[in-house]
């Protein structure tokens, strides 16, 4: 990674200069990433509260919603990124190796991530978080060169109505029928865990259980929601008045949590498999959030009770959104680190952390926010730092 003053480029597909002003987009994906890093830590996870953990298996919590909502986003910063480079003579061929370079360090950081503390690479986990987002900007980005709106649109439409097709009647490897049959989502017994199983071996999977949840087909779904951010941006993109623009935002939105509900009765929300029905819903939501920051924080008009309320969320969201991969890695460094030094009784530097917080805040649940929240202010201070030095470190 290298540090570069002149114009926040921190993450993969980050607008350049020419659609900097949509100030909500970095709002927005900033909350996301700090949201993301409270609930990836909890004080004790066995404690904490049921919408800050994720779904079991079928089901939405809040949880759920931020993984989408950071790949949706990604989406349209990259759409709205490689426009202002195509309009200013960049080549496509040009740009698609510089996002084949950006995918790959993603990745590589990944796996090295997994691979902390110990490096003990003969359990190293392939996928993760770091891994689906470098693989989903890569093959969002070449489609996008390819054919723009209308192929991102016909490939969008296909990925999610064949991964349904797939997942309801192709035949389950070693399970003896298909979805239909065996029960939509039988939790070893569908095709995502089973083409899991066979590529991953058990020592390099998630936790060494049945499947990966950045698996390899639904890697695919988990495309489409970029897909989605990257449709957006062409819309955002034209010369309509903002407040049509918002209108369609919400409309748009409400449209499409709508249809991922009522396809979920056929095709269950899921995160940990990515549904089809799971990726519309969150894009729903990603779309009416967006649209609400929109409204409060892009242009430049009078600064409204609501807007000047809401001024120091939007400040910590600007901060954590313009290095926003750099405070997410930063997170999950030191939560490995205070997570493996060893302490006493305690067991681990993070359970004595979290139990020097003062026994009166209870109960459990309460106490294990306050803990996360601590933790999130802490990885504040050096985004932050960087923030106030205009440093932002790109790919």
């Amino acid at each position: 990674m290298t540090s570069s003053a002149p114009a926040p480029q921190a993450n993969p597909g980050r607008p350049a200069s020419g659609t900097a002003r949509m100030a909500s987009l970095d709002i927005l994906r900033g909350l996301t990433v700090a949201f993301m890093i409270l609930v990836n830590n909890a004080g004790d996870g066995a404690a904490s509260y049921l919408q800050l953990r994720h779904s079991v298996w079928n089901g939405c919590t809040l949880t759920d919603l931020v993984f989408p909502m950071f790949l949706f986003i990604m989406g349209i910063s990259m759409a709205l990124s490689f426009e202002s480079r195509l309009r200013k003579g960049r080549s496509r061929g040009e740009i698609a190796i510089e996002a084949a370079r950006r995918a790959a360090t993603i990745v590589v950081i990944g796996l090295v991530l997994n691979a902390l503390p110990f490096f003990h690479l003969d359990t190293l986990r392939y996928c993760g978080v770091m891994q689906r987002i470098g693989l989903c900007y890569l093959m969002a980005a070449l489609i996008y060169l390819a054919g723009q709106a209308r192929l991102t649109a016909i490939v969008t439409v296909v990925l999610l109505v064949g991964y349904w097709a797939l997942m309801t009647w192709a035949p389950v490897p070693g399970c003896g029928g298909n979805g239909a049959t065996l029960g939509i989502l039988n939790q070893p017994c569908n095709l995502a865990s089973a083409l899991d199983r066979m590529a991953i071996p058990v020592a390099h999977r998630y936790r060494h259980t049945f499947y990966d949840p950045e698996g390899l087909l639904s890697t695919l779904p988990a495309l489409a929601s970029v897909l989605i951010g990257v449709l957006v941006a062409s819309w955002l993109r034209a010369p309509v008045s903002q407040r049509k623009k918002l209108g369609w935002l919400a409309a748009s939105g409400a449209l499409l949590v709508g249809m991922g509900w009522i396809w979920s009765e056929v095709f269950p929300l899921n995160k940990r498999l990515w549904t089809s029905s799971y990726v519309l819903f969150t894009a729903g939501i990603s779309l009416l959030l967006l649209a609400a920051a929109a409204m409060l924080f892009d242009g430049e008009g009078e600064q409204t009770p609501l807007r000047r309320w809401f001024q120091p969320l939007a400040s910590v969201g600007r901060i954590f959104g313009t290095n926003a991969l750099t405070a997410y890695v930063l997170s999950e460094v030191l939560s490995i680190v205070i997570g493996a030094i060893h302490a006493g009784s305690a067991g681990t530097l993070q359970r004595l952390t979290y139990l020097w917080l003062p026994g009166f805040l209870v109960p459990g649940p309460f106490r294990s926010l306050v803990w996360s929240v601590l933790f999130v202010g802490v990885c504040f201070v050096p985004v932050a730092v960087l923030y106030r030095r205009r440093i932002f470190l790109k790919l």
